[in-house]
C-alpha cells in the first residue's frame, strides 16, 4: 500500500442506542475520515445515521449516501455494490480515510464486508480496518434480563431469509434460538411456539435501543399487527416465562 493511500474504516454503532458507541468508534468519527452511510435508495434516510445523530454529531457536509437497495437481484446488486466500491476507492485513492457507519456489527451479517470485499477487488492494495460494536442479539437479552447462554447452553442466531423449516429443524436442537428480521415469518413462528409451550419463553423486540423501541413479552399479542423490519425474536428455554421487564414493553 503506498502511503497516500485511505483506509476503509467499518464503524460500528450497535443497534440503536448511541450509548452503545464504542471509544474507538466514536474517536474516529470525530475523526478526519470522510464519512460514508448506506441508504436504501436516493433521498431517504440512513438508519445508521440517525444513530451518530441521536448521539450528538452532526454529519459533515462531504459525507457520502451510498446506494443498497433491497433486493435479492444479483445483477441489480452488482451494480450499486460496483458504484459504492468505486466512490469509496476514489476517495482512497486521494489518500483519505473513509469511514462506513454500520448498524450493529460491521461484521454480523452487515453491509460493510459486502462493501470491502467489493473495494479490494476494485483496489486490491487498499487497508481495511472493522471497528467491533453491539450486535442485536447481544443487546436484546441484556434489554430483557435473560442470559443468552450459559455453561453448555448450545446458541443459534439465524438471519433474514430462513424458513420454518429451519427454525423447526434447529429449535429442538438449542437452548438459544435468535430469529433476526422476524417480520414475513411473524405469524407462524407464534403458532409453532405456542404450540411448543415455548410462547412464554420468547420474546420479540423492535428497533431496539431508539426512542422508537418495543419489547413484548406476550409474542401472542401480535397476532395480525404489523411489525418492523427491524425486528428479532428470541426463544431462550432455560430463561422461565416470559415477565414484563422496564420501558416501553407490554
Amino acid at each position: 500500500m503506498t502511503a497516500s493511500s485511505g483506509r476503509l474504516i467499518g464503524v460500528s454503532l450497535g443497534p440503536g442506542d448511541p450509548g452503545w458507541i464504542t471509544r474507538r468508534a466514536w474517536q474516529v468519527l470525530q475523526g478526519p475520515a470522510r464519512w460514508a452511510y448506506p441508504v436504501r435508495a436516493e433521498g431517504q434516510r440512513s438508519y445508521a445515521l440517525e444513530i451518530v445523530e441521536r448521539g450528538g454529531l452532526v454529519a459533515p457536509d462531504d459525507a457520502m449516501p451510498l446506494v443498497f437497495p433491497m433486493t435479492r437481484d444479483p445483477a441489480t446488486l452488482a451494480v450499486h455494490w460496483g458504484r459504492a466500491a468505486q466512490t469509496v476507492a476514489a476517495t482512497l485513492a486521494q489518500g483519505r480515510d473513509v469511514a462506513f457507519l454500520v448498524e450493529g456489527d460491521a461484521s454480523t451479517y452487515a453491509t460493510f464486508g459486502h462493501l470491502a470485499r467489493t473495494v479490494l477487488a476494485e483496489t486490491p492494495t487498499a487497508e481495511v480496518e472493522t471497528i467491533p460494536g453491539v450486535a442485536s442479539f447481544l443487546a436484546a437479552p441484556a434489554r430483557v434480563g435473560w442470559p443468552l447462554a450459559t455453561q453448555d447452553d448450545a446458541l443459534a442466531v439465524l438471519p433474514g431469509g430462513y424458513g420454518m423449516e429451519t427454525v423447526e429443524r434447529l429449535l429442538p436442537e438449542v437452548d438459544t434460538l435468535v430469529l433476526l428480521k422476524v417480520k414475513p415469518l411473524l405469524e407462524p413462528l407464534i403458532d409453532l411456539l405456542e404450540g411448543q409451550g415455548l410462547h412464554g419463553h420468547s420474546v420479540f423486540v423492535e428497533r431496539l435501543g431508539t426512542p422508537q423501541e418495543r419489547v413484548v413479552t406476550d409474542i401472542r399479542q401480535l397476532r395480525g399487527e404489523e411489525v418492523h423490519y427491524l425486528s428479532l425474536l428470541m426463544v431462550c428455554k432455560g430463561a422461565g416465562v416470559a415477565a414484563d421487564v422496564g420501558g416501553p414493553a407490554r
